[in-house]
């Protein structure tokens, strides 16, 4: 039987692969040259660019969600229902976790031709494997079976490794891809045990059958006194394969190592679109898939993201390095993003209130980062002292730094953060969770401290003979701090934007 596939709507993840083989094909054919790195970083963000495009033509489009790779009636055995089995869904979810994740591939595109500036990385594997990357992570949130989700979400994870490590003759990358590359596939393992048990029960893979079997609505293949002890099983090892990816506790060990051994675009890469992903995928899971087993996950997600939030803010409150300290930062971010998932069963926007918190945080984190990665060209440690007096040495970029620190941490005049948190706090005293509004209360109060600390050394005056730095940053590195900054920016006045569009794009 063949179908019909609807390339418009697969045209964003189809878009970005071609622009991957055509990178590779460039950089085989092409003479090792400056210009062929740039040309190639060209063809990258190009190529990256068109994507966004289709997803903003998708958008304006409106209408009903678009679908492909459906199972066809027939094959489903005529039920009404089989019209909603499809693997690729293209709606408002897909279209906002999409349209985040092209438009930080941007921002890390901007810093990668930076990074590749020196000549020391291999430029052509490095644009393929990042596009191969945003391919997974465009993919992710329009996926509609248990068998797409993991394929993308490995899609997203496999290329990483060897952006980590590709940094040659370096002890620290090539221990951090080992790091990364052990714990996935430890998640990925535990993550697959899960959907086997899960298919095993509902007899589909599809997202749509797994939600009417687990809500009772239609019988499941198993039957007996065994299953909820069964789907229990199933649905923790689920979350917490899903829990890997995103640094949730306990799962967050691998993080400090892993930012501080990569390139900072790769950290970049990691911190918001490598999570974006892994919450793209426990979002459609836990509420799509298991919206009826919600009283076994959302106690479990209540109290991993209390725990995650409280171990990355009192871990980020030791370090030294700029990159550990936000990539603790990130870890305690993932609570807050998770929190609002445990009442999501109760309170109708709380899935609009985590992806709202992502996409400001994504603009926020990747402002610091871009920064961190210019000031790491002339200081190798990276460390908070080196940022002492960076805004009056440099005002772009220490006012940047400073402006997105102080969206992390929630204070005026960075507005962005502030309404972050008060749109997850609302929704968990809303959803009977005032328990977790208050941990995260607490947490937010410590994570002003580091936040609040290192925006300090941005403006304190350098003693001793400290000499100025002769590094001039390309015009690139300097758009990747504008885009960012302008993102951060925009929320901070208009933060009723993003609410709007992410409620009116949840679901559940």
């Amino acid at each position: 039987m063949i179908q019909q596939i609807d390339f418009f709507a697969i045209s964003p993840p189809l878009v970005l692969a071609l622009a991957a083989g055509l990178v590779l094909l460039l950089d085989a054919f092409l003479p090792a040259r400056p210009r062929t790195r740039s040309g190639l970083g060209l063809v990258t963000l190009a190529g990256v660019l068109t994507s966004l495009g289709f997803v903003v033509a998708q958008a304006l489009r409106g209408g009903a969600p678009q679908s492909t790779f459906c199972v066809p009636p027939a094959l489903a055995g005529g039920q009404a229902q089989s019209a909603a089995m499809c693997s690729f869904v293209v709606d408002g979810f897909t279209l906002v976790f999409a349209g985040m994740v092209l438009a930080a591939g941007v921002v890390v595109v901007l810093m990668s031709m930076t990074e590749l500036a020196g000549g020391a990385i291999p430029v052509g594997e490095w644009y393929f494997l990042l596009l191969c990357t945003l391919v997974g992570a465009v993919t992710l949130p329009a996926s509609r079976d248990l068998i797409m989700l993991v394929v993308a979400l490995e899609l997203v994870s496999l290329p990483v490794f060897a952006l980590t490590a590709l940094k040659r003759y370096d002890g620290r990358a090539s221990e951090a891809a080992v790091k990364l590359f052990v714990v996935s596939v430890v998640s990925t393992a535990i993550m697959l045990f899960g959907v086997s048990l899960l298919y095993g029960i509902a007899g589909s893979v599809h997202l749509s059958r797994l939600g009417e079997v687990f809500s009772g609505r239609q019988a499941p293949t198993v039957a007996g006194a065994e299953l909820p002890a069964v789907v229990t099983v199933g649905v923790v090892l689920v979350a917490a394969g899903f829990a890997f990816k995103i640094a949730a506790v306990p799962f967050h060990s691998w993080a400090a190592d892993v930012y501080q051994g990569a390139p900072v675009p790769v950290a970049a890469l990691l911190s918001v679109v490598s999570k974006a992903a892994g919450f793209a995928g426990l979002i459609l899971v836990l509420v799509t898939g298991l919206a009826g087993q919600a009283a076994t996950w959302a106690p479990i997600v209540g109290i991993l993201a209390a725990l995650t939030m409280t171990a990355g803010n009192l871990l980020a409150l030791r370090q030294r390095s700029a990159v550990r300290l936000l990539a603790w930062s990130s870890v305690a971010q993932s609570g807050y993003v998770l929190a609002p998932l445990a009442v999501a069963a109760i309170a109708r926007g709380a899935v609009g209130a985590s992806m709202a918190y992502l996409v400001i945080y994504a603009a926020m984190n990747l402002g610091a980062f871009a920064v961190v990665m210019l000031v790491s060209r002339t200081a190798a440690r990276n460390e908070l002292d080196d940022y002492r007096g960076l805004a009056l040495r440099r005002p772009a970029a220490g006012v940047t730094l400073a402006f997105c620190l102080v969206c992390l941490a929630g204070l005026p005049p960075g507005l962005a953060g502030l309404f972050a948190k008060v749109f997850v706090f609302r929704e968990l005293v809303g959803g009977g969770a005032g328990w977790l509004a208050v941990v995260m209360a607490v947490n937010t109060v410590i994570g002003l401290y580091y936040y609040a600390v290192w925006t300090g050394r941005l403006f304190a005056p350098v003693g001793g003979e400290a000499s100025p730095a002769t590094y001039r940053p390309p015009v690139t590195a300097w758009l990747a701090v504008g885009v960012a900054l302008a993102a951060a920016v925009l929320f901070s006045i208009a933060p009723q934007l993003v609410l709007d569009m992410t409620a009116l794009s949840a679901f559940g």
